[in-house]
């Protein structure tokens, strides 16, 4: 909070812009010509400030991470701009105007609440985490909208509001918690606050077992560029759904209910599913379209004899299948060139970079090779990104 208080001097804003493009190398270089003029403890706070802002480019943008605040859990743990934009979008279609968003961190879900049309009422019971919310509400021009209040999330009456988005701590003293009732505050609070109002969205960890997913509640699994992110647990909206939702788009794959797919033996093509997909337990949707199976029945990749275009999973034209054998690939990626190898794994223990360091790769050429178990026994697939159609994303 001190180095908040001092960042927001008419000193601090000009000093943070002169600090911007600071690289780290340069960091104490600059910051002994900076003491110079300035008080070190506002140095130090500029400098520090600007290496958040630098690591808050990738979730934030350039434009606004220049523009935020920000601590280093803030940084790490607020949601990636693309997918706050999206969720907000989902809540202004559901006909919200206003939402309470509890635990709120620096604010990156209320920016993006504020920015779709919603008056957000962002609440946070750490202090210095509060004051910073406030200020990149004020530093984006959304204090109009944004109320931020510093409070104990489980003491705030919601009850004026359209809708409850709750972004629940999942880390603790000892790093990352993965129990749901460890999240603090616990799910279980979370979803009795979201069932007292008319709409609400829970975020929760992508690896929550589906098993705790309450029977009311919808599911929904979200990547960006291939990554998955968050977990969303909605309310008011269809009960029992399940979906994969794909950024940028979005495309979203709804849950049919099928059965697991068949396994089957390796075709020419190999379809890795999208993490949203695989954990939104959506493999036998993609692999029904694509007219394939599984080759493992615990492995999430999907063969098929032809190629068809999918959003939901990349793939691959298979040209050789090995059983394991360091020696048998390291000859085989001799014979064919291959300098540039990929290593794609699923079910093995082995290590990508051990098995380049085995294998060294040298040549022009390049290919992909998947350790995977096929019907049970440790295979390699070797490979290649399928030229179109089969590549090709449709909505």
């Amino acid at each position: 909070m001190n180095d908040l208080a001092l960042l927001l001097t008419p000193e601090g804003r000009a000093l943070l812009d002169e600090v911007r493009d600071t690289h780290p190398a340069d960091e104490l270089s600059v910051a002994t010509r900076l003491r110079r003029e300035h008080p070190a403890e506002l140095v130090s706070a500029a400098l520090g400030q600007a290496r958040l802002r630098q690591r808050a480019a990738a979730k934030f943008g350039a434009a606004d991470a220049g523009r935020m605040f920000f601590t280093p859990n803030g940084v790490e743990q607020s949601t990636r701009t693309s997918v706050a934009t999206y969720r907000a979008e989902r809540f202004r279609n559901l006909g919200v105007t206003s939402v309470a968003d509890l635990c709120c961190g620096i604010g990156g879900d209320a920016i993006a609440f504020a920015r779709a049309g919603i008056r957000v009422l962002a609440v946070d019971r750490d202090p210095a985490t509060a004051s910073v919310a406030r200020a990149n509400a004020e530093a984006l021009g959304l204090g109009e909208l944004i109320e931020v209040r510093e409070a104990d999330v489980t003491e705030v009456d919601t009850g004026g509001y359209d809708a409850v988005f709750v972004d629940p701590a999942r880390r603790g003293g000892r790093g990352r918690t993965f129990d749901p009732e460890a999240y603090s505050p616990p799910l279980s609070w979370a979803v009795e606050a979201a069932r007292r109002a008319p709409r609400a969205a829970l975020k929760v960890a992508p690896g929550i077992p589906h098993e705790v997913v309450p029977a009311d509640a919808e599911a929904e699994w979200i990547s960006d560029g291939g990554d998955v992110k968050e977990a969303v647990l909605w309310f008011g909206t269809e009960p029992g759904t399940v979906r994969a939702t794909l950024l940028p788009g979005p495309r979203t794959l709804l849950g049919r209910g099928l059965p697991d797919p068949e396994v089957r033996p390796v075709g020419r093509y190999l379809y890795e599913p999208d993490g949203a997909v695989i954990r939104a337990h959506l493999v036998a949707e993609v692999a029904e379209h694509l007219g394939g199976g599984l080759i493992d029945p615990t492995i999430a990749y999907v063969t098929a004899d032809e190629p068809r275009p999918t959003a939901y999973a990349s793939a691959y034209e298979i040209t050789d299948q090995l059983p394991f054998n360091v020696k048998k690939l390291k000859a085989l990626l001799r014979e064919r060139e291959v300098g540039t190898l990929t290593v794609k794994k699923r079910g093995s223990a082995v290590e990508p970079e051990e098995l380049r360091r085995k294998v060294k790769p040298h040549g022009p050429n390049a290919a992909t090779v998947f350790l995977t178990r096929v019907a049970g026994a440790p295979t390699m697939l070797i490979g290649a990104p399928a030229t179109p159609p089969a590549a090709t994303a449709l909505p």
